[in-house]
Formats: structure tokens, C-alpha cells, sequence
């Protein structure tokens, strides 16, 4: 085993952006990262790890990585007879294609290794298009077994889950239901999730990358147009367009580069994988299982860990998340929200990009997103959102649905340049 270092990484501006294809946001990422790590080309590269969920809709299966980097391949940008291998987990893909780039270099396997996810789901005047896409994310072998699932959860939650009622926003509608168990059970409040949302969305006005750059009180998140109570659209992942990428190496390749790229280079503590099953509302999710075995692959406890950007596909999961890493008891997710310390000055900041509710979520590309912020924030590198020096970081990314548990999570713990 060998210790592994992200050398840099990218994240191109999140929002609706029809008229940017999904070669070109490659190209933006890609050369984007390339800059970032100090290389001219990619002639280093020795493996790619291509994500993206939505290009089958355009017709493009199979080979989506290798159609985004022919024009650079062609170019001289990207070296010729490199594997790519493309890889899809909902909204979990980039931090798939993350973990395979980590392996390449844990096992000795490669030197230098890419990791990109990219992404478009917005297509104007076409919701049947965006629809299938995130269709995807849940089983369509057997949907009558996630149907009686949420018709029995619904009960127990006091929030009745209705299929056909449901149409095109089940997703939310399971996150509804656990969010509503959630305040039966322990007394979570609308205002907590409230306060979590409009703490994003402050963070979210000091990204310029995100694709919310807007400041929203917590009444006004109240009072938003509702999605599937007790969420509200303010607390709710739009739909957008984006790519991100890092480029990850090894300590040997770290050692022969320049000082200034040296000295920037995030080291990776670990990189976990769980997948999901259908669970009882009080069993602990994935999230929780793969923390721990982070935790415990990195010599590390939730005492250590300085920041974190986890997956709020609406903000009652960042209440949730905080949880099940460990970051506060069962229950307590939302008053750690109403104290202040998940916010940028906190002792504890959670998603200091924006989070997905306001930084925005291509899902192919969301996982690999927080690995940059993170990188930046390790780095003293982030601007107006900056928080004090931190040492450990970490990533919670999930994706598809089972029940309601993702059907796959990621837990990514990073620590900071020596001289950062």
C-alpha cells in the first residue's frame, strides 16, 4: 500500500448551460485540472476514470469517455492508447471514478491517475429527457418492491407515500418521508431544516461557482413554493450542468515535481464504498458504515475531522448526515444546525461550497465537486468562504436510492499540505 496525493483538481461553474456540450465541459475540467496540478499535458496520465450518468439519453453509451477526449487525445492534450473507463453510480459517479484513480495508485498499479466526472440534466422544453435520467437512480426491474416499501415507511412516518402521486418527484418524496420520521421520532423541526438551507445558500453566495448565488433567509426558505412537505424548493438540489476532475499521483511522481506543486498536494487518508439495502427507519444508513471504516482505515475519529461537505440533496440530509458521521448524536443533527457550528466560523463547517442545494447538482460530476472544495479550504485556497486553518477533511457523496438508504455511498477522507 502506498500513500496517495490529489496533485489538483477542477470544477467548472454549476448551472443550466444548454448550449455546452458534454465534450466541451471535458475540456473545461480537463484542461482546468491540468493547470491546477502544474502540468502542461497529460502526458503523465497513465489511467482515466470517466463519469457521467445522463449522455445514454443523447444516444451515447458505452464509450462516453473515450467520445469526450478524442478531440484532446487528437490535440496532444491527453496521451494516446490510455485506458478510460467509464463508470456510472448515480449521483455517487464522480466519487466512483474518484476511488478507482486512488486504487490505481494504492496498488502500484499507475503513477498518475484522472479521475472526471461531467454531467448535463437540464434540457429546456424536455423534463421527459431530465426524467429519464434520474429514472436511473431507483430499481425499474421490480418498482412494486420500493412502492410497498414507501407505502408501509409512509405510514410509519405519518407522511402517506402515494406512486402515482408522486410522478416525477419520488426522490424527493423519499427524502420527504424520512425527514418527516425523522421529526416524529426525535423532534426535528421545519426551522432546523430551514436554517440549514439558508446557511447553504449564504455559503453558496461567496462560490463563484455555484449555480445559486443568492442569500436566503430562513423564513424565506419557509415560505418557498413546496416540493414535497416538509420540504421546499429552497431546500431542494436544482437541476443543472457542470464538470469536476482531480488528478491524483503518488508519492514518488509528488517528489519529482516543482516546490510550488509540492507544497499544495492534499493527501488522501482514505476512500470507502458502501452500497445500500432496504432498511428499517431506525437501523443507521450506509453513510454510517462507511464512515466508520474510513475512520478506522485512516486512523482517524469524527473529533478529527475539521470540515466536511456531505450530500444535502435537500437539507434534512445534511441533518441526517451530520448524524450518521458522527459529527453529533442520533437525533441531534438538527439542533447542531440551529448552534451555528455547521456555518462558515463554526467549529464544525458543513458544505462551505453551497452544498447541492445551492452549489448546485450535475450528478455525474457532484462528488468530485466536494473534492475540490475541500482541496481548497485544505489549501487556505477558497476566498470569501475561507475557514481557519483546517488539517482533516472530509466527503460523504451518495447516489440512487434503495429504500431509504442510497444505493451507494462514498466517505473520502483528505488532510491537508504539510505547509498549509
Amino acid at each position: 500500500m502506498r500513500d496517495v496525493y490529489i496533485l489538483g483538481t477542477s470544477c467548472t461553474a454549476f448551472g443550466k448551460r444548454p448550449d455546452t456540450g458534454f465534450k466541451e465541459l471535458t475540456r473545461e475540467a480537463y484542461l482546468d485540472v491540468l493547470a491546477d496540478a502544474g502540468l502542461e499535458t497529460g502526458t503523465d496520465i497513465e489511467m482515466g476514470w470517466f463519469g457521467n450518468c445522463g449522455m445514454g439519453t443523447f444516444g451515447q453509451r458505452n464509450i462516453r469517455g473515450q467520445v469526450c477526449f478524442t478531440p484532446l487525445v487528437r490535440e496532444g492534450l491527453f496521451p494516446e492508447r490510455v485506458g478510460m473507463i467509464n463508470v456510472e453510480g448515480g449521483c455517487a459517479t464522480a466519487s466512483m471514478a474518484f476511488h478507482g484513480a486512488w486504487k490505481d495508485i494504492l496498488s502500484g498499479q499507475a503513477e498518475v491517475s484522472l479521475a472526471i466526472g461531467v454531467e448535463k440534466t437540464f434540457f429546456p422544453g424536455d423534463a421527459a429527457r431530465t426524467q429519464e435520467i434520474f429514472d436511473g437512480g431507483i430499481d425499474q426491474l421490480d418498482p412494486q418492491e420500493w412502492q410497498a416499501y414507501y407505502a408501509a415507511r409512509g405510514k410509519e412516518a405519518g407522511k402517506p407515500f402515494d406512486a402515482k402521486a408522486a410522478g416525477g418527484t419520488v426522490f424527493m418524496d423519499t427524502y420527504a418521508m424520512q425527514a418527516a420520521w425523522h421529526m416524529k421520532r426525535y423532534g426535528t423541526t421545519r426551522q432546523q431544516i430551514a436554517i440549514a438551507a439558508s446557511k447553504n445558500h449564504h455559503h453558496g453566495s461567496l462560490n463563484p461557482k455555484a449555480q445559486y448565488r443568492f442569500k436566503v433567509s430562513v423564513d424565506d426558505v419557509l415560505q418557498d413554493r413546496p416540493i414535497s412537505y416538509p420540504l421546499t424548493r429552497s431546500m431542494c438540489a436544482p437541476i443543472g450542468d457542470g464538470a469536476a476532475a482531480a488528478i491524483l499521483c503518488s508519492e514518488d511522481f509528488l517528489r519529482a515535481q516543482p516546490a510550488d506543486v509540492r507544497t499544495r498536494a492534499v493527501k488522501v487518508r482514505a476512500s470507502v464504498l458502501t452500497g445500500g439495502k432496504y432498511r428499517a427507519p431506525d437501523e443507521p444508513g450506509l453513510s454510517r458504515v462507511a464512515a466508520q471504516k474510513a475512520y478506522a482505515a485512516a486512523g482517524l475519529t469524527p473529533a478529527d475531522v475539521d470540515l466536511a461537505e456531505v450530500h444535502d440533496a435537500t437539507s434534512f440530509c445534511e441533518i441526517f448526515q451530520a448524524e450518521m458521521l458522527g459529527f453529533c448524536e442520533d437525533g441531534k443533527g438538527g439542533a447542531l444546525m440551529e448552534s451555528g457550528a455547521t456555518a462558515l466560523g463554526g467549529r464544525m463547517p458543513i458544505n462551505l461550497s453551497g452544498g447541492l442545494v445551492s452549489k448546485g447538482h450535475p450528478v455525474g460530476a457532484t462528488g468530485l465537486s466536494m473534492i475540490h472544495e475541500l482541496s481548497l479550504q485544505l489549501r487556505q485556497e477558497a476566498g470569501d468562504r475561507q475557514t481557519g486553518r483546517a488539517r482533516i477533511a472530509l466527503a460523504e457523496n451518495g447516489g440512487g436510492v434503495i429504500g431509504f438508504d442510497e444505493a451507494a455511498c462514498s466517505v473520502i477522507l483528505l488532510e491537508a499540505p504539510a505547509g498549509a
